[in-house]
């Protein structure tokens, strides 16, 4: 947005003052000093707490939130100066993304710091169950917290405010274009940056964990009979096990369950395949 920003001050030929002073306030806005004057910017739960015009300033922020846009307000001396208007477009994969969750049974919620009447607009674009606006940088690993307590939770993000939040999840998945220090805090990184991977992700986990439960049960069973047999244990029944035959079972039970394992190269982590009914 700075850049954009940027470009817009070199289309005008405008000169910029230098500031002094100058305040980031994370989840609020900016605080800065130019030429004297106190000048800030920032949402309007931020601006409205200074003495500025503050029923210009709630109709223009409902305006542009009633238009599924962010409003950044600037005032300057306390006195409102004008409104950048950031649209936050959804990615094309988002819809479908979501879609593919809410098949597989999960609850899929949006955590957005952006206002309520905005952050409805986008959450109804992209389909989710549920939308939780207005939360601070610092809240949303709080709210990640009580989500935790209705059952397991898995956090996707891919910036530094989201960072404590996808350490406190159960699985944090970051998203590969996104900040090094989301992707640290991250059990699972989506390397192609696609949306659609989650569910891939969640599938391929699945399969797994499956695959890991025959190998286990394959095991146990194939050697419950196979070392009672090799020690002589039925050897009264008549029951023995040539010490080669032995040997070459071994490593059949090594081998079924290596071939198994490999399987999971065919698993279909996208849903394409149609179930057959």
């Amino acid at each position: 947005m700075a850049g954009a920003v940027n470009q817009e001050i070199e289309k005008r030929k405008i000169t910029i003052s230098p500031v002094k002073n100058f305040n980031a306030l994370p989840g609020n806005g900016l605080l800065g000093e130019i030429d004297g004057v106190i000048v800030m910017g920032g949402n309007y739960r931020f601006i409205s707490g200074h003495p500025a015009d503050k029923e210009e300033l709630k109709n223009i922020s409902d305006k542009v939130s009633n238009e599924g846009k962010t409003p950044l307000i600037f005032a300057k001396d306390n006195r409102y100066i004008g409104t950048i208007a950031v649209a936050d477009t959804i990615k094309e994969d988002s819809h479908k993304a979501v879609s593919e969750l809410k098949k597989m049974g999960i609850h899929v919620v949006m955590l957005t710091g952006d206002n309520e009447r905005t952050a409805a607009i986008i959450g109804k674009e992209a389909g989710v169950d549920e939308v939780i606006a207005g939360v601070l940088p610092d809240g949303k690993e709080n709210v990640i917290r009580e989500l935790m307590k209705k059952g397991r939770t898995a956090m996707v993000g891919d910036g530094i405010n989201d960072a404590p939040a996808l350490t406190r999840a159960d699985i944090g998945i970051a998203i590969g274009a996104g900040t090094d220090i989301a992707i640290d805090a991250a059990d699972v990184v989506l390397m192609k940056s696609r949306l659609t991977d989650v569910a891939a992700s969640i599938r391929l986990s699945k399969s797994t964990l499956r695959n890991i439960h025959e190998n286990l049960f394959w095991a146990f069973f194939y050697n419950t009979i196979g070392i009672p047999l090799a020690a002589g244990a039925f050897a009264g029944l008549g029951l023995t096990l040539n010490p080669m035959f032995g040997a070459a079972a071994m490593s059949l039970s090594s081998f079924c369950v290596v071939t198994n394992a490999l399987r999971l190269n065919l698993a279909d982590i996208y849903g394409k395949r149609k179930k057959i009914e």
